[in-house]
């Protein structure tokens, strides 16, 4: 595999992680941000990264403020919404110089993209992949999500914070044991009292009660120009198959701009981690 460098840009005054992935290869097939789910860090796309660099793309990883390796927030109210980590994207784009690139977003890495796309980068995001977001939440997957992610759990040992993601995370596929080893080890942070837990702000989780309209984002996606790859878990319970009827009869949709795949045997979301997984992303891109 491709290995990356591990980099940190200001932005919008706060320090944002990133991994920056084939790094020579933007003049070949160009660039790629590939943006992560709420609770996650970039780490998750290092299995699509490392494909997608060693086929001739440079691929940008960050951390969302308040996650990995990113500063925490000291405006948790205010900064922890899709308005500030739009912000954030694109003080990175500027800051990196990418005029045009593609975007990868898994749920809000893709709800990031669709405020992007339609809004402050528009024109610049070339082609969008949504990876298990629409343009709304279902209530029972929001629920779900905010029971685990606003009071994540300590373990005593970096084991027992794997045992724990892999059934959380169950519905994300198939994964390796060694990525869910490397899962652990990249998402976790040892406390006061030696116990580790999540790599993230339980605070960023409040963007659910302080911007509860954040996820509705229909007319984001009706405005959106590029063409848009959506991905979906066939069994997600938080990108519902209504959603994707409706989003097939608005803005890329029925522009005919829009390709839908569903995923056998995931929720959410696909982990985006097996060759049929790459084949179907870099097909997109092409």
């Amino acid at each position: 595999m491709t290995q990356p460098s591990s980099n940190y840009l200001r932005c919008e005054g706060r320090e944002i992680h990133y991994m920056d992935w084939g790094t020579d290869n933007a003049d070949r097939k160009g660039t790629v941000i590939a943006w992560h789910g709420l609770a996650r860090t970039g780490r998750d796309m290092d299995e699509l990264a490392g494909h997608l660099a060693a086929n001739g793309y440079r691929v940008i990883c960050p951390d969302t403020i308040g996650r990995g390796l990113s500063q925490w927030s000291p405006k948790p109210l205010e900064e922890y919404c899709l308005a500030f980590y739009a912000r954030l994207a694109v003080s990175l784009a500027d800051q990196l110089g990418l005029q045009q690139f593609h975007w990868v977003g898994t749920s809000m890495g893709g709800a990031i993209g669709m405020v992007c796309a339609a809004g402050p980068l528009r024109g610049r995001i070339t082609r969008l992949v949504l990876n298990d977001i629409g343009t709304e939440l279902a209530e029972a997957a929001e629920q779900r999500i905010r029971s685990y992610a606003g009071n994540p759990p300590a373990f005593d040992t970096v084991s027992e914070l794997e045992a724990y993601f892999r059934t959380i995370y169950k519905p994300y596929g198939w994964i390796s044991d060694a990525q869910w080893r490397r899962m652990a080890e990249t998402s976790v942070r040892r406390l006061p009292d030696g116990r580790v837990m999540p790599h993230y702000d339980p605070a960023m989780a409040g963007q659910f009660i302080h911007h509860p309209d954040d996820y509705k984002l229909h007319d984001a996606y009706a405005r959106i120009e590029a063409p848009v790859l959506l991905v979906r878990g066939e069994s997600s319970d938080l990108l519902l198959p209504e959603t994707v009827a409706a989003m097939r009869q608005t803005g890329p949709g029925r522009a005919g701009r829009l390709q839908v795949i569903e995923v056998p045997g995931c929720g959410h979301a696909p982990a985006l981690n097996t060759p049929e997984q790459y084949a179907w992303v870099e097909q997109f891109l092409l």
